[in-house]
């Protein structure tokens, strides 16, 4: 349905601003100009009937992509390929007229998405009641607000009949009414065999809703596969980032900067013997070691630890001034641990962070973000974070309690 080979696509970007075209004569053949590549050999095929989202860092290159997708413009090397009529959701309301009527821009905006007037007359009344607009279609765009203006677009781009559907981060439409109306169109969509591509940096959608993810940075297909798999290891890759720009900042400051009152030096995951693990089974215990320094007295120290799975879902969180754990001021080295008895995960990667404060209501002196790994082990069917003990009992036939789990 949609396939890209070897793609790439560059964009000029000027370096100076001039005002006059004397300006622009005289540096025309100066260097004033770089090229940058939005795309370096990126190749990616979508099926038909897939759901696919694009994930990765702003300037990656994922709008680009769409936007080739969507044939608004032209690879400067490679190919793309696109079978069947595709609609793009990239710039909601884009052709849009603001002095003209509602009525006005739904013919001229579905005009410019391939419709004839005869197909928006009969589609017309569909796309004024699925925005939610019957009483403001004759007013001028002008007068609208931007949610209007965001519904009436969508609205619009979703009534050409696609069999490839491309939306670049504009799954947020309007309230949370009818942002459930736009899922449950892109469900039916969906179910219908629709070809579906989202760009979004709203990862638990592109979980979600997709079938799979691909992960582009630097313009490269770095990833592409089981959605939480691929959201993991771009998670990941994130987090490394930042741990690498925060300890150059801190190298670059050269010990002038103060330390703060307290610093978490060591985090341990340990089993009930006292082992150091990386990986354990679902419903086994789990404690988590924190070793700290006191550059000076905390008066009132607390430390809080937060579970999450790869995929950014916050599974569960607490502190010892939730637990009702009043700790002595501390100065010094010192350590604290915090034993899960059970832990009943479905399988999967997850993550710990770790952080200590001078009160549960003042700023953290010390977080370690997401950055202690464990993974549960084994195979399972459920769905979700946990596994829920639970029976199912069979009421029809006095059988007596079939267990599970």
């Amino acid at each position: 349905m949609i396939e890209l080979r070897d793609v790439h696509k560059r964009y000029r970007v000027y370096r100076e601003r001039y005002r006059s075209l004397k300006e622009i004569m005289v540096h025309r053949r100066i260097g004033v100009w770089e090229d940058r590549w939005a795309l370096q050999g990126l190749s990616l095929e979508v099926g038909r009937g897939a759901t696919v989202g694009l994930v990765g860092p702003n300037g990656a290159g994922k709008s680009t992509t769409l936007k080739l997708m969507a044939r608004i413009m032209s690879p400067d090397a490679g190919t793309v390929s696109v079978r069947g009529r595709a609609s793009g959701l990239i710039e909601l309301g884009a052709g849009f007229q603001p002095e003209y009527t509602g009525r006005e821009n739904v013919y001229l905006n579905a005009s410019l998405l391939g419709l004839t007037r005869a197909d928006v007359r009969r589609k017309f009344d569909d796309i004024v009641s699925f925005a939610e607009l019957e009483d403001h279609i004759d007013a001028p765009l002008r007068t609208y607000s931007s949610g209007m203006y965001m519904r009436l677009g969508f609205s619009v781009a979703i009534h050409v009949d696609p069999e490839v559907l491309l939306i670049d981060e504009v799954l947020a439409v309007g309230d949370a009414a009818f942002q459930r109306k736009c899922f449950d169109w892109l469900e039916r969509f969906q179910r219908r065999g629709g070809t579906l591509v989202i760009v979004s940096h709203d990862l638990t959608a592109i979980r979600e809703h997709c079938d799979q993810a691909a992960w582009i940075g630097d313009g490269r297909l770095l990833s592409l596969g089981d959605p939480a798999a691929v959201i993991g290891d771009y998670l990941e890759a994130v987090r490394e980032h930042q741990v690498a720009v925060a300890e150059a900042t801190a190298a670059r400051g050269g010990g002038e900067e103060a330390p703060p009152a307290a610093q978490i030096v060591d985090v341990r995951l340990v089993d009930r013997a006292g082992q150091e693990v990386r990986e354990l089974r679902s419903g086994d215990g789990l404690s988590v070691e924190i070793a700290y320094q006191c550059h000076q007295e905390v008066a009132n120290p607390v430390f809080g630890v937060a579970l999450f799975r790869n995929d950014g879902v916050y599974v569960y969180g607490t502190n010892s001034a939730v637990d009702g754990i009043a700790l002595p001021p501390a100065v010094g080295p010192g350590r604290i641990r915090l034993e899960y008895r059970s832990l009943p995960l479905l399988p999967g990667t997850y993550l710990l962070s770790v952080a200590v404060f001078d009160g549960a209501d003042n700023p953290a002196l010390d977080h370690r973000d997401q950055r202690y790994r464990f993974r549960v082990l084994g195979k399972s069917g459920e769905h979700g974070v946990t596994a829920i003990p639970h029976d199912w009992v069979l009421v029809n036939e006095p059988v007596g309690r079939q267990r599970a789990g």
